[in-house]
């Protein structure tokens, strides 16, 4: 599965920078699919036998695989299109952390695979999540942010307790993107008189 989850991100990445309503559907399509992955068999089906939490974040993860759905393949409220500026190169450096740096400094702290989490278990993926929301070519509807965000702050307690240290760049990943999100929000927001 690493390579068709990896695979898909790649594509996702492809979709965004080629731009155009299909493409954003795609993205949007990929986003909840790896969400859905992360959440009935990640946590549903294995975490859930060592953690009972784990049921709870399954369905936070299927909620937000259905929230990225609703709103990228029903609806319009997320387009992708990369755009160079502040959001856009923030999101270059989330993917590259997501993508390559997390599992480089997995292998540097000695979680090497197959004890390693990898791209299509939450924390590197919900960092991906971020980077490709930095490159929205419309405002993030608000409903989209909470549970990334949410679990931006749960993982990182894995960076504490079990000594996951790669997991610190989730948090900065999840205040960075959303704090990104929500300054652009308001630099787009025209003037009250």
């Amino acid at each position: 599965m690493q390579f068709i989850l990896t695979g898909a991100a790649l594509l996702s990445i492809f979709a965004a920078v080629k731009a155009g309503r299909s493409w954003s559907k795609t993205v949007s399509v990929i986003l909840g699919l790896l969400w859905l992955w992360m959440g009935a068999v990640y946590h549903l089906m294995f975490f859930s036998l060592i953690n009972p939490a784990a049921t709870v974040f399954g369905i936070m993860f299927i909620l937000q695989a259905a929230i990225f759905f609703y709103a990228g393949a029903l609806r319009d409220d997320l387009t992708f299109r990369f755009r160079p500026g502040v959001l856009g190169f923030a999101g270059i450096l989330l993917l590259i952390y997501a993508l390559v740096a997390y599992p480089l400094l997995g292998f540097v702290y000695g979680h090497v695979y197959p004890y390693s989490p990898t791209f299509g278990l939450p924390c590197p993926t919900v960092i991906f999540t971020f980077a490709l929301l930095l490159w929205s070519d419309k405002k993030v509807p608000l409903y989209v942010l909470p549970i990334p965000l949410i679990w931006s702050l749960i993982g990182f307690s894995a960076a504490i307790l079990l000594g996951i240290c790669e997991d610190i760049g989730l948090l900065i990943a999840g205040v960075l993107a959303v704090s990104l999100l929500l300054w652009s929000r308001r630099k787009e927001q025209p003037a009250s008189r």
